[in-house]
């Protein structure tokens, strides 16, 4: 088996062991999250996607198994690394690789982390337009989830292997990047509402299966006259899974423009969508303050889109992962601050 798949199911089976501690172990009991414990779990995930960039920084050359110049050289030039190679200089080639690896994850996992926002302010209108109980909101976002995890296995590797085969997708992908970038501009000042009752979701599902109408507890199917009905609560999960694969189609394109190894896209993705639960607890109460914060993710998108139409000319400017690391803080951090300074008025 390859270097690549060893490192790679080694991760799968750390997830799935975090994963299973944290519904075996933490959250036995349905229940509200209050925000201590959100905080510390979103201090744990961050901890621990910093840690796998350390990894990186220390053994990123056994993600590929690479031993020798020639190997090294494949692979920089398979994933389009930006890096200068010197010739019979492998020990000190292979730092450079490390750190150029180390440091693409890293702004893919912040990118990542800062689209996540958007999808929450779309979470908290799900729950309360069906009007889910606290104690559930857990349970509906760990299998939610767990789905998104699939979903973006195959969304990166699919979308790796068009990029590998077809380079001009690139640029499709950063014309849609602005397109949404401005669309939330046009969009940012209209009342988001919906109605359970005439959401697509709902309507498919009650004319292909038997829906209960309403909630059973934390129960997502429920036996009725021998019958199995998926319940309200199993509706707002197919909804966020949903609400997740339409934020996938920006997010991930987002990152190829970081980095073209699959693997660093997978795993910063990954380790972002992990930590998005706790943060989800972690802003429920307070994201209404940080108004300006979907405007700056706009001009994010706007950014990355320009960085994917224009990449062949920034990179003769000498425009490297760390600058679009340093412009990606800046947005977000004046996003962060203009709303603390700048707050919305009481009406």
């Amino acid at each position: 088996m390859p270097n690549e798949y060893l490192f790679f199911l080694g991760f799968l089976l750390f997830i799935a062991l975090m994963l299973a501690i944290d519904l075996g172990v933490f959250n036995k009991r349905d229940r509200a999250i209050g925000f201590k414990e959100a905080a510390m779990m979103s201090a744990i995930w961050v901890l621990f996607a910093l840690g796998f960039y350390f990894l990186l920084l220390k053994k990123g050359q056994l993600l590929h198994g690479i031993e020798s110049e020639e190997q090294l050289v494949q692979v920089v030039q398979k994933n389009l690394h930006q890096i200068d190679l010197i010739p019979n200089k492998f020990a000190q080639n292979i730092i450079t690789y490390r750190e150029t690896l180390a440091l693409e994850f890293l702004t893919g996992y912040i990118i990542e982390y800062a689209l996540s926002v958007d999808n929450i302010f779309v979470i908290v209108l799900i729950f309360s337009a069906f009007c889910v109980e606290k104690q559930y909101y857990h349970r509906v976002l760990f299998w939610g989830i767990l789905g998104a995890v699939l979903m973006r296995f195959l969304f990166i590797f699919i979308g790796a292997t068009l990029i590998a085969k077809f380079a001009w997708i690139l640029y499709v992908f950063g014309v849609f990047l602005i397109y949404t970038g401005i669309m939330i501009v046009v969009n940012r000042n209209t009342d988001a509402q919906m109605d359970p009752n005439n959401h697509q979701i709902v309507k498919w599902a009650s004319k292909y299966f038997a829906v209960f109408p309403g909630f059973v507890g934390n129960k997502f199917f429920v036996k009725m006259g021998g019958k199995t009905l998926i319940t309200s609560l199993f509706l707002v999960l197919l909804i966020v899974e949903l609400t997740d694969l339409i934020f996938a189609v920006d997010s991930i394109p987002a990152i190829f423009v970081v980095t073209k190894d699959p693997y660093i896209v997978f795993f910063s993705n990954i380790f972002a969508i992990l930590g998005l639960r706790s943060m989800f607890f972690l802003l429920i109460n307070v994201i209404h303050k940080f108004h300006y914060l979907k405007f700056g993710l706009a001009v994010l998108l706007v950014f990355i889109g320009m960085k994917m139409l224009m990449h062949h000319w920034l990179e003769l400017l000498g425009f490297t992962t760390i600058h679009s690391l340093m412009v990606v803080v800046a947005i977000l951090a004046c996003s962060v601050m203009a709303s603390l300074i700048f707050p919305v008025k009481a009406r």
